[in-house]
């Protein structure tokens, strides 16, 4: 749980200013006067749990800060935090997701990029490989940017690396979740690939509508895109801070031999990830 001793009006503040609001626009969405608002923010009113669930609301903000504002206010958190095991229906949609999207890798990670759950097909794809170079949990992030992960077979690894800072950044920016700037400095210390001493791959016909993933591996080079699902009105924090990254072959050879590695001779490799 996300606890703070600043004032809760100053978290209200950082938030308004984190969304780029003025407190006029967010006084007339959160239905309350520009002056209530001011006064919350410098201290002189204490809000109610109702407004700070509008204002929250209004500025978007994550379930887990949200607590953090309710406690500040001195209330109670509104937002409990169960184990990923305790989800009961969002468990078993996660396991869905990731079971129904074979042959095809699939994983769901944390807001720090920690692994939760994977399917057989990336533990498949990955394979020993993905050793990450830290202590568990292990960090998709960090395993596939580190120079002893992944990185020295991504065949477009200047592109794939700015792309990942880029999102990462955008993250920290919307979330403010704690381990998020560590994880960053340290995704952005890793050594930058020089552009003259990377082979880059041609480009393919997925490149005029995404950065792919390429990858050389046994099995030959595979191409990868990917999409991203979150849940809907999450009221559990765990729940609001899971992403399910769900890879789709970039090109009919990558395609062939995804359905390949699904065969049932390829399920005797080692699968180093948690099944779901």
């Amino acid at each position: 749980m996300t606890t703070t001793t600043e004032p809760v009006g100053a978290l209200v503040r950082r938030w308004r200013e984190r969304r780029r609001r003025s407190q006029l626009d967010v006084s007339l969405a959160a239905e309350l006067s520009t002056r209530h608002l001011s006064c919350i923010e410098t201290g002189r009113a204490n809000p109610s749990r109702d407004m700070i669930r509008r204002l929250c609301d209004e500025l978007d903000v994550p379930l887990r800060e949200r607590n953090a504002l309710y406690l500040a206010a001195g209330f109670a958190p509104a937002h409990p935090e169960r184990a990923l095991a305790d989800l009961g229906a969002a468990r078993a949609a996660v396991e869905a997701v990731l079971a129904g999207h074979e042959p095809n890798p699939a994983l769901a990670v944390n807001v720090r990029w920690e692994l939760l759950a994977a399917n057989r097909a990336m533990g498949l794809f990955l394979g020993a490989g993905a050793g990450e170079p830290a202590d568990p949990p292990f960090n998709v992030l960090k395993a596939t940017l580190h120079p002893d992960g992944l990185a020295g077979r991504i065949r477009n690894l200047p592109q794939w690396r700015a792309h990942v800072l880029r999102r990462v950044r955008r993250q920290l920016d919307r979330t403010s979740a704690a381990g998020l700037a560590e994880l960053l400095a340290e995704l952005e210390s890793y050594p930058a690939p020089r552009a003259d001493a990377v082979e880059v791959a041609p480009p393919g016909p997925a490149d005029d509508l995404v950065v792919p993933l390429r990858l050389s591996t046994e099995y030959g080079e595979l191409a990868l895109l990917y999409t991203t699902t979150v849940f809907g009105s999450p009221r559990d924090v765990t729940l609001d801070e899971i992403a399910i990254e769900t890879f789709f072959p970039a090109d009919p050879g990558t395609a062939a031999t995804m359905r390949a590695l699904a065969a049932p001779q390829a399920h005797s490799l080692t699968n180093p990830w948690p099944a779901v």
